[in-house]
């Protein structure tokens, strides 16, 4: 290519810089209808994208599926690049899912190509698109820097690359995944010059046939050369396939890929170079390392300025930040002082683990911070550890762990301010009942199962509460659920893996049976707890309490029990709800509730099946079997256990 010494370098200046900044992009419709925020439709979108990750990487990489019923009924698909590890894609469609609900807060169709740093597809819409070709709406993206000079080189090369691409990733025969499905992907590189190099990437949904997907890419290239030919790279995104080119290696993908040695250039290009004109190849050989070199010596010493600012200053990410794995070390003296040296005024609640103090900072950042209980045999190092861990765990239904300090004996977790409180400050107080209608009630029991399932299943670690309760469920602005506590036998220096303990933490009334009386927890203590939350949801009751109906008392599960079989589940409903909701659903998850209480955990449901339970009324219910913990009377003994 034919590029002067000036234009040369900006043009690859820019090139590092926009290629670094070039992002996923959120494609919302706009003609395909609008829902009301919160509504049966919303909260169907939520549960689907919330349980993509999961099934996506249980189903070799692409998933579809559908829930609720007709007009409000969502079709969602998911999908990673094929080879992706298990936990980048689900961590890749988590990202994607809540920037998504984020970015396109009432649209009925919408989709999103994540790409850094592992590529993934999430779509849902309002309408069956499950095996069509799908080429609009379209969105291209460029970097902002222009390649220069002639182009005859450029061109001439770069469409011999995407050609073969195109071809390779509609064949579908170069990448067959773990599905039943063929995996219509390819990547592919090409030599520009002796130290220049293009890399093309495509992929189609795998549901589509060939014919289709190489229609779709075709498409994507030719949209790409209408609006951003001479660009430094650049990506088209439709519906059903995708299509990237940059001029560095942007993915895994091309890791592996032996590489031909360049063409030879052009004539003109080999007279400039007989007449002393430095090549492009040289000058991006001198430029690249010199900005490497500066980016990684500026980083390195934004490091350095960060630790020695360390502990002093605090920094809260947004929600644009949710993906954020950092994990900051936070000083005494100033957490001592933002809770006005752990005052009553300034205490939030306490639990087995320690007490909770609201913190307010120099810059008026309101923080939580937990100031965990001394007993704790776990050392200092292995304490930073388990912390640094739990804080990349990031769901929109968990309490997200900020930071911690260590001095001494005080270990400290400092967590994000979730300003409504917990559950039970509103769900047990006769005065603020009527706040949570039966939408709010339904969509904290959706969001509680969608927190729980990520810990069980989605994230990083494989995370069993074992203190599920409403006091341990907070409340954002919008009244939707945060899993607090969720890490805390790992932070507090308990064996998180072994399936029995001989030290039992959590609240009696939420315990399973095999876990109170036998030391015994697994995933299903937690839906066992689950169930306990969703009963005292329904009701406004707490389990603790005792109840009498037909002249017999009880628990609140023994009380729901006996409404259950006498065939008046709806007199379990709290009265506080009023008439505004539909009896099947009230009724339904009173089901659910009874299910998760089973006395034998290995009936018990699965948190993923629980959400399908909680989203799709086609799927029927089994009767359930007797609770633990019921406290019966004699006439309780001689009735059949299910209805």
């Amino acid at each position: 290519m034919k590029m002067d010494h000036n234009k040369s370098f900006l043009s690859i200046f820019c090139f590092v810089l926009a290629s670094i900044g070039l992002v996923s992009a959120q494609v919302c419709s706009n003609n395909a209808g609008s829902f009301r925020p919160n509504g049966t439709y919303d909260v169907n979108r939520r549960l689907i994208l919330s349980y993509l990750p999961s099934n996506v990487t249980g189903r070799g990489g692409f998933y579809n599926a559908s829930v609720g019923q007709e007009p409000n009924r969502v079709y969602a698909v998911g999908m990673c690049i094929p080879g992706a590890k298990d936990e980048d894609c689900s961590d890749c469609i988590n990202a994607a899912s809540d920037e998504i609900i984020r970015s396109c807060p009432n649209q009925t169709e919408a989709f999103s190509w994540p790409r850094d740093p592992t590529l993934c597809l999430i779509r849902y819409s309002n309408r069956s698109f499950f095996g069509k070709l799908d080429m609009q709406p379209s969105v291209s993206l460029f970097n902002t820097g222009d390649l220069g000079g002639n182009l005859t080189d450029f061109d001439r090369i770069w469409e011999g690359l995407t050609l073969r691409v195109i071809a390779a990733a509609s064949s579908g025969e170069a990448n067959e995944s773990s599905s039943s499905k063929r995996s219509y992907y390819a990547a592919d590189v090409a030599a520009l010059t002796t130290f220049q190099n293009i890399y093309a990437l495509m992929q189609c949904t795998p549901d589509i046939s060939p014919g289709d997907c190489n229609r779709c890419l075709r498409q994507s290239v030719g949209d790409y050369q209408a609006c951003c030919r001479g660009k430094l790279g650049g990506a088209v995104m439709k519906p059903s396939c995708f299509f990237r080119w940059d001029l560095y290696p942007y993915s895994g993908a091309f890791d592996n890929i032996a590489l031909a040695p360049p063409p030879p250039s052009n004539q003109a290009d080999r007279s400039k170079k007989d007449n002393g004109m430095i090549s492009t190849g040289a000058i991006v050989a001198i430029v690249v390392p010199t900005v490497v070199v500066f980016l990684v010596l500026l980083a390195v010493g934004m490091a350095a300025c960060w630790r020695r600012k360390a502990c002093k200053e605090i920094e809260v990410e947004t929600e644009d930040d949710i993906t954020t794995e950092r994990s900051q070390q936070f000083d005494f003296k100033t957490i001592e002082a933002a809770t006005n040296q752990f005052s009553e005024s300034n205490r939030l609640g306490g639990g087995g683990f320690g007490e909770v103090y609201k913190a307010t900072f120099m810059n008026g950042t309101e923080v939580a911070v937990k100031r965990l209980s001394k007993e704790s045999g776990q050392g200092t190092q292995e304490f930073k550890n388990e912390a640094a861990l739990v804080a990349k765990l990031q769901h929109r239904n968990l309490v997200r762990l900020l930071g911690f300090c260590v001095e001494g004996e005080e270990k400290l977790l400092v967590y994000e301010f979730v300003p409504n409180k917990s559950l039970d400050y509103f769900l047990f107080d006769p005065t603020k009942q009527s706040r949570l209608d039966w939408t709010i009630r339904n969509n904290i029991i959706g969001g509680i199962a969608r927190g729980v399932l990520y810990l069980h299943q989605d994230s990083r670690l494989t995370i069993i509460h074992r203190d599920l309760k409403a006091s341990n469920i907070l409340l954002d602005a919008n009244m939707n659920p945060k899993i607090a506590d969720f890490g805390m036998a790992r932070i507090f220096g308990m064996d998180q893996t072994q399936a029995k303990t001989s030290r039992i933490v959590g609240t009696y009334g939420y315990m399973s049976p095999e876990y109170a009386m036998r030391g015994q927890f697994s995933m299903k203590s937690d839906v066992y707890s689950f169930g306990v939350l969703i009963l005292e949801i329904v009701s406004g009751k707490k389990n603790s309490g005792l109840y009498q109906i037909d002249g017999n008392g009880g628990s609140l599960i023994t009380h729901a029990w006996r409404l259950w079989r006498n065939g008046s589940p709806l007199k379990f409903v709290d009265p506080t709800i009023g008439e505004n909701y539909q009896n099947n659903e009230v009724a339904r998850c009173m089901h659910i509730g009874l299910l998760c209480v089973q006395e034998d955990p290995t009936v018990r449901p699965t948190m993923s099946t629980i959400i399908l339970m909680l989203t799709s009324n086609t799927i029927t219910l089994p009767a359930p079997r007797q609770p633990g913990f019921l406290l019966q009377s004699r006439h309780d003994q001689s009735t059949p256990e299910s209805r």
